[in-house]
């Protein structure tokens, strides 16, 4: 699904990274994770085509990134909606079906009629998907941050894409609806058959459910299961410091000793709490 050889970026005359290495398969759970200015979002850019490598080589579902944006869902990070925001939440999601759509139709044709109850089926097919059933009627600004973050979720598949990028998701959930959303997007790889790539800055709600992390830090980056790449001797070669990972009696992860403020994760970035 996505493959990147030797790849670098230079951004304003800077490095972002260089020499990087993954692939994503199919049906895959991808965290990526690393501090701030690790180049995360770089990265995801250079998926979706909008950044061209300095060096090396991507291919997203088999070619180049720009040609496979049709079959990419994307999710941006969540501002959320205000209380006044009167959209129903069944209108948010067919949005990714009709958004860029101008005007209606003088008459509707029968394939036009077929295509029109064919996208009904679909919206209420992934709003099943993401088990919002129940409130996908109401408006999207009465919902809870985890209610609203499902109904995205299920308006960036409604397209049936391949590949789903999904940029920090958990963020601004309390624990409750970050193991929730973990979970959905466990059963979105399996029912839709589609490669999840998200990035998160604590990967302990993802940890049950993930196939493997990319961890980025100094310019470089590791991809592997989460157990092999967040690991003591792994995150010490990335940041050039020593780094300890500790794990805690229920599972959680702890990594102790970041070096220094350009590299350091902010305490709500940090793999634990």
């Amino acid at each position: 699904m996505i493959e990147l050889t030797g790849a670098a970026v230079r951004l304003g005359g800077k490095r972002v990274f260089s020499d990087v290495e993954l692939k994503v398969g199919s049906g895959q759970l991808v965290a990526v994770l690393g501090p701030n200015g690790a180049g995360k979002s770089t990265l995801m850019r250079v998926i979706l085509g909008l950044i061209r490598l300095e060096a090396g080589s991507v291919t997203v579902l088999g070619g180049p990134p720009a040609q496979a944006r049709g079959a990419i869902g994307y999710l941006p990070q969540r501002r959320g909606f205000d209380a006044s925001t009167r959209i129903r939440g069944v209108d948010l999601v067919r949005l990714g079906i009709d958004g860029a759509r101008w005007g209606l139709p003088l008459a509707l044709t029968r394939s036009a009629r077929a295509r029109q109850r064919g996208e009904v089926a679909r919206v209420r097919e992934v709003i099943e998907l993401v088990d919002a059933q129940s409130y996908a009627q109401r408006p999207i600004g009465e919902l809870s941050g985890g209610e609203q973050q499902r109904l995205l979720i299920a308006q960036a598949l409604v397209r049936a894409p391949r590949l789903l990028i999904l940029d920090e998701p958990l963020d601004s959930l309390d624990l409750p609806n970050q193991a929730a959303v973990a979970g959905l997007l466990r059963r979105i790889c399996s029912a839709e058959n589609v490669s999840v790539l998200l990035v998160a800055h604590d990967v302990n709600p993802l940890l049950p459910y993930l196939d493997q992390v990319i961890y980025m830090a100094g310019g470089h980056a590791r991809s592997g299961r989460a157990e092999e790449v967040i690991s003591s001797a792994t995150l010490s070669e990335l940041y050039g410091a020593p780094i300890e990972v500790l794990q805690t009696q229920d599972g959680r992860l702890v990594v102790v000793g970041q070096p220094d403020a350009s590299h350091h994760h902010a305490p709500r970035h940090a793999l634990a709490t």
